[in-house]
């Protein structure tokens, strides 16, 4: 099969290359997934830069996310069956054409979705349940405070938190990205170039939750913003993962400050979460109330170019390639 491989094991956006690699072959409670789209994230940079190791066992393949056909069932799967429309989370291995992941962490795509929207659920859709609902506790009338509100995390967690009855305070940078993230249900959306973030926060009333992308920069920001008993949920750490907070503050408004990754959970948990998105997620997509939103499109071999797109920050939703 043709795969996308890290020239030297590290490097820049065109150091990906598309290579030949051995058709993998599921084991027991596997599924082998003929890809038809896979999700690019930045996680999938991160990797490429050497920062960010895929866990034991999994593919040095880049690639969370894809969506495709069962091509073939491991011992013990009773789930699925050859011919089945499947996206999936993966450890990694979604480059290519073809993808092994335990089966219990793939999905039915739901119906009236493409390939191409469905590839782009998967690491989104997990990653913003298990961290504003599990995580937070975001319940229905409460405020969800997002940074980077037009990343793939920003588009759903937006959608996700709407459709579970909350109101969303968005901030982006720039105007165009700040329009966008209202159109997509924002209630409030703040363009963090032109704003003073701290007052018009304050303004819009504070947050029950903030989910954190930035890191660093931000934390004296997110500890103003959150009200008593507030929930700071950090996934990741753009401007650094070192930050100096008032602890006493945050026992004086009781906040939970917390965090977590997706990728080295274990795979039970993981099939839990899969579970627990299925039930509450997928009526959501099904119902229209969240939609996939896929900002570009590349061919396999032009990972490349897709990595470089990302990283120049445009982008509103996410991108896919196309094995």
């Amino acid at each position: 099969m043709q795969a996308i491989e890290i020239e030297n094991g590290r490097g820049p956006a065109d150091a990906l290359r598309l290579t030949t690699r051995p058709l993998p072959v599921p084991a027991p409670g596997e599924i082998l997934i003929r890809v038809r789209a896979a999700g690019v994230n930045r996680p999938d940079i991160v990797q490429r830069e050497g920062r960010y190791p895929p866990p034991p066992g999994a593919s040095d393949i880049l690639g969370l996310e894809v969506a495709g056909e069962v091509e073939a069932v491991g011992e013990g799967v009773t789930r699925w069956a050859i011919g089945d429309r499947v996206c999936a989370l993966l450890g990694g291995g979604g480059y290519a054409q073809y993808a092994v992941v335990d089966a219990r962490h793939a999905l039915p795509i739901p119906d009236g979705l493409d390939f191409v929207q469905a590839a782009a659920l998967p690491e989104t859709a997990f990653t913003v349940f298990a961290n504003i609902f599990e995580g937070g506790g975001l319940e229905a009338g409460e405020t969800l405070l997002l940074h980077g509100a037009t990343s793939g995390i920003g588009v759903m967690a937006i959608q996700m938190a709407k459709a579970a009855g909350g109101r969303v305070i968005a901030t982006s940078r720039g105007a165009a990205k700040a329009e966008a993230a209202r159109a997509l249900g924002a209630d409030v959306s703040l363009d963090a170039t032109a704003q003073d973030l701290a007052a018009a926060i304050q303004d819009a009333g504070g947050a029950d939750v903030v989910l954190d992308m930035v890191g660093a920069a931000y934390a004296e920001l997110n500890l103003n913003a959150l009200k008593p008993g507030g929930r700071w949920v950090v996934i990741a750490a753009l401007t650094g993962a070192k930050a100096e907070v008032d602890l006493m503050r945050i026992m004086l408004k009781r906040i939970v400050l917390t965090g977590s990754t997706l990728r080295s959970r274990p795979a039970d948990e993981k099939a839990r979460l899969a579970a627990a998105v299925e039930a509450t997620v997928w009526p959501w997509v099904a119902s229209g109330a969240v939609k996939a939103q896929v900002e570009a499109t590349f061919p396999l071999a032009e990972a490349a170019a897709a990595h470089a797109h990302l990283e120049a920050g445009a982008h509103v939703g996410k991108v896919v390639l196309l094995p």
